[in-house]
């Protein structure tokens, strides 16, 4: 009986210290967790980039057959009359796609916004092959994304305009009193 008593108490004292532990940091031990907090990150995405290209290679696992069957469904390839050539085009989508995410995700710059056009892009193409397995991949897509063109470019004008208002000291308002009366 006693052993269970020590051992509890022995737990709960240990559950004290770690509190009191994790409460009572420096700002450089903090400073440490965080720098190793980002380094696991940046680790991560280092390793998914760097095998992301290797994806490109699983299209040999797939027939160059019509047809592909296995236990949870069977595809037929109607236009590329070939499941192996289709998850070819798929990858070759789909890669560049992955690697604009990761890149948006990451990029720490104003203009991040304009990596959203490749990425619509390449999801409206990749819908395009998915979907109607057709000829026609490229060529529809650009007039769907002439809207989202649009407000990106919109946002982003007018994100340039304030960032060069404040670095320049210019006030907007004089600007527009000066196109009123021109």
């Amino acid at each position: 009986m006693t052993d269970k008593k020590t051992v509890t108490k022995f737990t709960l004292l240990a559950h004290k210290m770690t509190k009191l532990t994790h409460k009572t940091l420096s700002p450089k031990e903090q400073s440490k967790q965080v720098k190793l907090k980002n380094l696991r990150v940046a680790s991560i995405i280092i390793l998914l980039i760097s095998t992301i290209p290797f994806l490109f290679y699983i299209n040999e696992l797939f027939p160059d057959s019509v047809i592909w069957e296995n236990s949870f469904f069977i595809y037929k390839s109607k236009y590329y009359e070939s499941v192996n050539v289709f998850v070819w085009v798929v990858l070759g989508k789909l890669i560049p796609l992955l690697l604009f995410l990761i890149w948006f995700f990451t990029c720490k710059h104003w203009w991040y916004l304009v990596i959203l056009i490749p990425i619509a892009l390449y999801t409206f193409q990749l819908s395009s092959i998915i979907i109607e397995d057709s000829e026609i991949i490229d060529y529809r897509d650009i007039y769907l994304l002439i809207p989202f063109i649009g407000v990106i470019l919109i946002v982003l004008h007018i994100i340039r305009t304030k960032i060069f208002d404040q670095i320049h000291g210019i006030d907007l308002s004089e600007l527009r009193k000066f196109r009123k009366k021109s």
